[in-house]
């Protein structure tokens, strides 16, 4: 009897069934290269439907006319009409002025803050679990709860901390801090402050536990002290989460006027207007959709200049 040999070039024939069989066809699908596009297809998917489409619509909505208000006007194209007008709006200017001022100091107080916090946390003496937790109670609360807490507090007739400060003598009288065009824009920042800084807090501490305990011992026995050890070992070794954590929360900052909305809604004048509230405010007060599509265009374009700028100049990615 002859014997038939199978070779790659003479493979044994298969049945209908094997040939149309679902899992035989993965199962050789997956040896091939098309295999991770097949997986990341529902990934890219989601990202198109949430991200991507939302982010496209509104690039174009800020070439065209869209006032619910004035549905006469239609909704042709205007091209860049609305680019135009910010260049001659005095409010844009004023708002991108104070969104620098807000996003700036928020973030190196929110920084400072946070590092203090996470080094005192991490020398795990008694107690520092309890006070971990307490210090993230601020990051808790929403930004809602946050905002009208402090506005109570800081209230020029009924607020806790005007009355302690005239108490002690710091203040001869009682003070509407968020009607102070001079104090309104500090005030709203330590509230920010207060809210975000325990987000600083976290992420550090997670950075500290990964820093070998040897490196320290080293640089004792080399008689570097605490702020030397911070310059030299602490900080360089953090660069990463550090630059992570600063542009996550500029974006927020950046993208999130609800915290101001509650304390000043910009007030008083333009003193705490920054260019999230502004396009808040003439999309869903004023209902120009296009010029605040606009204004969030550039607000996506300094953020991306902002990121890619700050990962060049701190040199994370030359690790």
């Amino acid at each position: 009897m002859s014997r038939v040999l199978y070779t790659a070039a003479n493979p044994p024939a298969r049945s209908a069934w094997e040939a149309i069989n679902p899992m035989r066809m993965i199962g050789e699908l997956s040896e091939t290269r098309y295999w991770m596009y097949l997986l990341l297809l529902p990934s890219a998917l989601l990202i198109t439907a949430v991200v991507l489409y939302p982010t496209l619509y509104g690039i174009q909505l800020s070439f065209r006319e869209m006032r619910l208000n004035r549905p006469a006007l239609g909704t042709d194209w205007v091209l860049f009409k609305h680019y135009a007008r910010m260049l001659a709006d005095p409010i844009f200017w004023t708002a991108l002025r104070n969104t620098a001022v807000w996003v700036t100091s928020s973030i190196a107080l929110e920084f400072t803050v946070g590092l203090i916090a996470a080094l005192a946390l991490n020398r795990n003496l008694p107690g520092t679990k309890v006070l971990a937790v307490l210090i993230l109670v601020p990051y808790f609360l929403p930004n809602v709860v946050a905002g009208h807490m402090w506005a109570l507090m800081l209230d020029p007739r009924l607020g806790v901390i005007n009355d302690l400060l005239v108490k002690t003598g710091l203040l001869t009288g009682y003070k509407a801090w968020f009607a102070d065009p001079s104090t309104a824009m500090a005030a709203a920042i330590i509230v920010e402050a207060w809210h975000s800084f325990p987000f600083f807090t976290l992420l550090i501490m997670a950075g500290l536990k990964g820093i070998p305990t040897d490196l320290y011992k080293a640089a004792d026995i080399d008689g570097a002290g605490p702020f030397a050890q911070l310059r030299l070992i602490t900080l360089p070794m953090l660069k990463t989460i550090i630059a992570a954590a600063v542009i996550l929360r500029v974006i927020g900052l950046v993208n999130s006027p609800d915290l101001l909305l509650i304390l000043t809604n910009g007030g008083p004048g333009r003193a705490t207007q920054v260019l999230s509230l502004y396009a808040f405010q003439t999309a869903y007060k004023d209902f120009n959709f296009g010029y605040a599509g606009a204004l969030s265009v550039v607000m996506f374009i300094l953020l991306m200049g902002f990121a890619w700028a700050y990962i060049r100049l701190s040199k994370v990615n030359q690790d």
